[in-house]
């Protein structure tokens, strides 16, 4: 059947038009070559990635383009909804259908006959009965069974849990979760320890895995709090532009970069004394006299300052060691127990 040229050309914001602009677009004859060659499996990538996209709108609150996404995502569904149309599987109208059946059922509270006022909670715990009843209605008999495999890893594993917790799979508290995150840290150091990648990755996915159940018993989503720390160290790391490589490793700096005080400029003078001078450190042992150790208090001071203002390291402490006959290592910038500050 030819698509319907009228109902495109006078469109006016209607679900019909779209339809039909994917009905043209796939049509043998007269549609988008680039178009007529998709499968579902060639546009599944762009359905997930479309998803994103909406969701990166809603995080920036850009509402103007969150209408745009949306927009993108809706013509996926029409998309994979025509060419099962083709296979005559299902059409879109179906499609809708179906998700207004199961929005009906799924409230009953809503749009039954006894209306009852009800806690989200409750209707979560509701909810939870009717999907089983569904999943056993389409032979899914298994706790685990309908939780989407390509789903992201950490959204998986989340839904993984709550589904094992339903039936009393699960840790009495998080300090059963903590204790277990130690157990599986030490057998991924062993692991690691004997050289076996494979171990090693099983053991490393157990650790993200306990990870998360630490998250969902202290009712953190792993997703949300994995992304916002994405963004925490991108926005730490792009303030460090110019940071001499010294002040970095300094301890006063990773107090600084833990409490998100970060952010440096090179002094005005356009000085930098910790690169003139880190090389001098290399070539001396650990002994330290008076003068020295007054030179690296200044350097961590000047990081500690880097949250404040703009930072001139006074030059006339730095040029008033005298390297060539002292022992400064540039180790001693270094502490041991630093090793988490970047987060």
């Amino acid at each position: 059947m030819p698509f319907n040229e009228k109902i495109i050309n006078e469109r006016n914001g209607n679900i019909a038009a779209l339809v039909e602009i994917m009905r043209a677009l796939r049509d043998r004859e007269k549609g988008c070559p680039w178009d007529i060659e998709q499968t579902f499996e060639s546009i599944s990538q762009y359905t997930i990635e479309e998803a994103y996209e909406v969701v990166d709108a809603i995080d920036r609150k850009d509402w103007d383009n969150l209408k745009t996404e949306l927009g993108d995502l809706l013509l996926q569904s029409i998309y994979h909804s025509q060419i099962a149309s083709e296979k005559e599987y299902f059409n879109f109208n179906d499609v809708v259908r179906e998700v207004s059946d199961k929005m009906v059922s799924r409230h009953p509270h809503v749009f039954g006959k006894d209306k009852v006022n009800k806690t989200s909670q409750q209707q979560i715990e509701d909810w939870e009965t009717i999907k089983a009843a569904e999943r056993k209605s389409k032979h899914q008999g298994k706790v685990l069974d309908g939780v989407a495999v390509n789903l992201p890893a950490l959204v998986r594993a989340i839904k993984l849990q709550k589904r094992a917790a339903r039936v009393g799979f699960d840790w009495p508290s998080y300090e059963n979760v903590l204790d277990k995150i130690i157990e599986e840290a030490r057998e991924l150091a062993d692991a690691a320890a004997d050289g076996n990648s494979a171990h090693t990755e099983e053991e490393f996915g157990d650790l993200l895995f306990t990870f998360v159940n630490l998250g969902r018993h202290l009712n953190i989503d792993a997703e949300i709090a994995l992304k916002k720390t994405n963004i925490k160290f991108q926005k730490r790391f792009e303030s460090l532009a110019n940071v001499p490589i010294a002040v970095i490793i300094s301890d006063t700096f990773g107090r600084a970069w833990r409490k998100g005080q970060v952010n440096f400029a090179i002094g005005s003078s356009g000085i930098n004394p910790i690169d003139s001078y880190i090389g001098k450190f290399d070539s001396f042992d650990n002994e330290l006299n008076a003068t020295e150790i007054a030179v690296i208090d200044e350097l961590a001071s000047a990081a500690e300052l880097v949250m404040k203002k703009t930072i001139d390291i006074p030059i006339a402490i730095i040029r008033g060691v005298d390297y060539e006959n002292s022992k400064l290592n540039a180790n001693e910038l270094i502490r041991d127990d630093n090793e988490d500050f970047f987060l």
